[in-house]
């Protein structure tokens, strides 16, 4: 899924990407590969929360990551706004696609 969206919030207009991915690590999204989502995405200026299962978390926080249970073939909805979101969003599908461990 592909969509970019923009959403009126306190008189100022805020665009949002998101991105479908489907979780592809054997063993889902642990300890060690939230740690290194959290790594990738710590440094983006704007948020970055994925939603799996009807569930919404940070991806900026591994206790968040690792609540809401991403097994292997989840399809994940990742959310980013923020400076350049559509590319980020893009380079974090890329990532979350390669996981391994």
């Amino acid at each position: 899924m592909l969509s970019t969206y923009e959403v009126e919030h306190k008189q100022r207009s805020i665009q949002v990407t998101e991105r479908q991915v489907t979780v592809v690590n054997f063993s889902g999204i642990h300890a060690r590969p939230a740690a290194a989502v959290v790594n990738f995405v710590k440094n983006y200026k704007g948020s970055v929360d994925v939603i799996n299962n009807g569930k919404k978390g940070n991806l900026k926080s591994i206790i968040s990551i690792m609540s809401l249970g991403m097994r292997k073939g989840s399809d994940i909805l990742v959310q980013v706004e923020g400076e350049n979101e559509t590319e980020f969003a893009e380079d974090l599908v890329k990532f979350i696609s390669t996981l391994e461990g």
